[in-house]
Order: C-alpha cells, then sequence, then structure tokens
C-alpha cells in the first residue's frame, strides 16, 4: 500500500461508520479551542435570536408572527441546549457562554431588538441574522474534521436542516411585509457591525481589523431597548378586552350537546394565544435578571422547558384557529379572542407569581373535569379533529404539569403549599370588568348566540333554544370556576 488512496475496506464497505472519506478524515480541521470558540459564537448568536423572540412577541400584534415567533424561540432554545452540551463536552466548562464575544455583534442584536416596527425586526432577524449563523455552522461543518469531530457535525447538521426552516418562514414573511422606511440603509448599517465583529463566527477578525471598518452610529439602539409586556393585536381581535362569554361555565353543563361544546373548546384552544404572551414575559423577565446559573439564576434547562411549554401552548392557539376553518367558522368576525389573562398578569404580578398562576392552572387540568374532560367531550361529539387535538392537548398537559413541578413547586415546602400561592396570585389579579366597560373598552357582548346560530346553519339545523340563551360571564368566577373575591374585578 503506497499511499491512503490504496488503502482499502474490508470488501469495500463504507469506511469509518460512514461518517466520511480517508482523505477526509486526514484533514487538519479545526482544534478543540477552536472548535469551541466558534461554538460560543454560534450560542451568543442563537440565545440573542431567542432572546429577542420573546422580547418582542408579546408585543407584536400580528397573530401569525406571535406564533413564528413562539416556534422559533422553542428552535432556538432546544439548539442552545445541545451547544451548551458539547462546549462541555470538550475539556471547557460551560462558563462565560453568556459573555459578549465582540462589542459590534453585541450591537449588531440590540439594532435588531430595538427595530421599530414588525418589518424591521422580522429583516432583521432572518434577513441578517439567522443567515449569518446559517453560514456561521456551514463553514464550521466545512472545515472541521467529519471523525474527530463528529459529535459536532452531527449537532450542527441538525441544527442547519430546522435553521433553513426558520429562513424559508422569514422569506415569505418579509415578502408579505410592507417594508419600513431607510429599511435598506439600515439593513447596510447591520452588515457593517457584522463585518466589523469579525463575521457572526470571528473568523474574519484579522481582515476587519486591517480595513479598519467605518463603523455607523447605533440607530435604533441608541437608547435602551423599551420591553413592553403589555399584549398587543391586530385587527382580527376587535373587542381584546372581552369577558363576556364563560367557555368553563359551558363546558361542564351537562344541558349541552358535545358537538356544541366543541365549538367552546375550539374557542378555548384559539385563546390560548395569551399563555405564550404571559409566558415571554416570564422567561425574558427572568433571563434579564439573572443572566447565568453560577449568580443564582435558573439553568438553562429550566429556559429550554419553559421555552417548549410557550412554544406547545401557540400549537394549541393554532389548532383552535383550524378547528374554526374547518367547520367554515369565521372566527374574527364571530368570536371575541380576549387577551385580558396575559395583560392582567404581565401587568400585576411578578415573574414568580406569574409562573405561579401557570402551574396552579396546569395542574388544575389534571383532575376529571380537567383535559380528560375535554377529549372526551371531543371523542363523544363526533368530531375527528376535535378528539384529535384533544388527545395532544391532554398530553402536552400532563408534560406542562411535570415541567412546573420541577422548576415552580422546587421552591415550596410541599405541593398544597405551592398550590395555596398559586391560586392567591390568580385571585390578588384585578381584571377591571366594570372599569373595562365603563371606559367604553368592552361591552362584554355575548358572541355565543352568533357562533352558534352559524353553527347550526352551516349544519343544516334548527337551534336549540336553552342553548342559544346561554349567557354566563366571567363577572363572578374564574376560568377553573372558583368564586373571583371582591378585589379582582
Amino acid at each position: 500500500m503506497s499511499s491512503i488512496k490504496d488503502y482499502r475496506s474490508w470488501g469495500d464497505l463504507p469506511p469509518l461508520a460512514g461518517l466520511g472519506t480517508f482523505e477526509e478524515a486526514l484533514a487538519s480541521g479545526l482544534s478543540v479551542q477552536a472548535c469551541v470558540d466558534r461554538h460560543k459564537r454560534t450560542h451568543y448568536a442563537l440565545q440573542r435570536f431567542w432572546e429577542i423572540a420573546l422580547s418582542r412577541l408579546i408585543a407584536e400584534p400580528v397573530y401569525e408572527i406571535k406564533m413564528g415567533l413562539s416556534h422559533h424561540a422553542h428552535l432556538a432554545a432546544e439548539h442552545i441546549g445541545k451547544l451548551r452540551e458539547r462546549v462541555a463536552e470538550m475539556r471547557h466548562p460551560p462558563l462565560g457562554l453568556d459573555d459578549v464575544p465582540h462589542g459590534a455583534l453585541q450591537t449588531f442584536f440590540d439594532e435588531i431588538q430595538a427595530a421599530p416596527c414588525t418589518h424591521a425586526l422580522i429583516t432583521g432577524l432572518y434577513g441578517k441574522a439567522l443567515p449569518a449563523i446559517r453560514q456561521a455552522m456551514e463553514s464550521h461543518l466545512r472545515e472541521t474534521n467529519p471523525l474527530a469531530d463528529a459529535p459536532s457535525v452531527r449537532l450542527l447538521r441538525h441544527a442547519l436542516s430546522e435553521v433553513d426552516d426558520m429562513l424559508h418562514w422569514g422569506a415569505k414573511t418579509i415578502t408579505a411585509l410592507t417594508p419600513s422606511q431607510d429599511a435598506d440603509s439600515w439593513l447596510d448599517e447591520l452588515d457593517r457591525w457584522l463585518e466589523a465583529a469579525g463575521g457572526l463566527d470571528g473568523t474574519q477578525e484579522s481582515r476587519s481589523e486591517k480595513k479598519k471598518v467605518d463603523l455607523p452610529q447605533p440607530r435604533y439602539s441608541a437608547k435602551p431597548f423599551q420591553y413592553q409586556r403589555s399584549p398587543a393585536r391586530d385587527e382580527r381581535f376587535p373587542d381584546p378586552y372581552n369577558m363576556g362569554v364563560h367557555a368553563e361555565e359551558f363546558l361542564h353543563d351537562e344541558r349541552f350537546a358535545d358537538r356544541d361544546k366543541v365549538l367552546m373548546m375550539y374557542y378555548r384552544r384559539l385563546r390560548e394565544i395569551d399563555v405564550p404572551e404571559m409566558m415571554a414575559s416570564i422567561l425574558f423577565e427572568m433571563r434579564k435578571a439573572s443572566s447565568d446559573e453560577e449568580a443564582g439564576g435558573y439553568p438553562w434547562a429550566f429556559y429550554r422547558e419553559m421555552t417548549r411549554q410557550l412554544w406547545d401552548e401557540a400549537r394549541h392557539a393554532m389548532m383552535g384557529e383550524v378547528g374554526f376553518a374547518k367547520l367554515g367558522i369565521d372566527w374574527p368576525k364571530l368570536v371575541r379572542i380576549n387577551f385580558t389573562w396575559s395583560k392582567a398578569l404581565n401587568e400585576q404580578l411578578t415573574p414568580k407569581e406569574r409562573h405561579a398562576v401557570l402551574w396552579y392552572i396546569e395542574q388544575g387540568q389534571m383532575g376529571k373535569t380537567g383535559k380528560r374532560y375535554e377529549w372526551e367531550v371531543g371523542r363523544d361529539s363526533e368530531d375527528a379533529f376535535a378528539e384529535l387535538i384533544q388527545d395532544y392537548d391532554w398530553a402536552d398537559e400532563v408534560l406542562h404539569a411535570r415541567i412546573g413541578r420541577d422548576w415552580y413547586v422546587q421552591g415550596f415546602e410541599n405541593v398544597s403549599e405551592a398550590s395555596a400561592f398559586g391560586s392567591a396570585c390568580w385571585d390578588k389579579v384585578c381584571t377591571d370588568w366594570e372599569q373595562w366597560k365603563r371606559e367604553g373598552l368592552t361591552e362584554h357582548y355575548n358572541w355565543w348566540p352568533t357562533l352558534y346560530r352559524e353553527a347550526c346553519r352551516l349544519r343544516g339545523e334548527e337551534p336549540d333554544t336553552e342553548t342559544e340563551a346561554f349567557n354566563t360571564s366571567y363577572a363572578e368566577t374564574r376560568a377553573d370556576l372558583q368564586r373571583l373575591s371582591a378585589g379582582s374585578g
């Protein structure tokens, strides 16, 4: 055998477990330190993407963009976790992962976070930041040794497939949005910040220093980012303070048919848009308050699992949307999806108190009148889609209750104490029922009869008089059917 080219595996079987050829395995590749340095840069970029998505999700009015940011925050959180694990495997304890690798890179992301409108935000995230992340991952994959660094190769290939999906969504979204004023000049400024940082992975730094890039003044991030925790909705949510239809009272009333209860379940699923709005505030505020676990904050596993739950709740909202569309129901016209829960919790409670209410509600769904009951309604309604989504909704809520036990309940002596605190936090929230009406923000219009009549028309049936007459609001009881205290409005 005169050279590696003459070397053959037994029976010409694929060599090296399919990782590559012997020539590729002999390539010098990246050292452990170089690999770690690149992983840290990518980690920083993905963490800023995650943070920006959460910090802008609440005040973003467009429903579809809320959903997209929810999904992509979850994907980013998953890959951040994998990068942290990989760095820890490479003789480098996962310390300093939250350090800023370069001032210009920080400004690059600060500018995107402070973007003044939806188009600028999405163009910055999906037109500049995510393509730079993709390029860094591709360069790392191309330059590392496929045998020696096989775990990184696997990690990067998986991440790239999902980054491509995110970019596809982003490109379509950018095309659909109206360009912001001076968009081109700002995007050029982002390029200059990125170039000054030596590219996202830092490998061009020496070249950029020789060129002495002329940096612009920060445009949108010149002032500190103003985080907005009050939710916003688009024109399909014309009455967001409306609390005139108590879905849970209807669902648990034995007088009403299961197929009519499905209408309320679709409403409840779509209404879950407010859970990502509330959870985003928990995650963003907790992370900013204590940016690393050495300083007393939560480990990344907490943020990863909670972001998964946030994404699940966004999925539930879209399940309700699909359910109404399947029935031919024009939900923006016939249903009043409110934001009162997320608005009240975000504005009146601390992150810990919001988490307490969230867990208390999730735990309450584990009883006989909770998610199992809703699945049974879906099963008995003869609506196959309702049965399917309630099956998965139930499974998701079991997971969420476990997440709550792992990260919330551990701070109390026992489950009873944790439950009591959650109920007390929810009870202290003032919903301003009458005040909203006095201010003309809502009439708490009972939209149920109109929705029900339209469903009957589509089914070719006459409405049932008793079902049509349902007129119970949230004026006196919470969604868990507990009576409101005097201080709750």
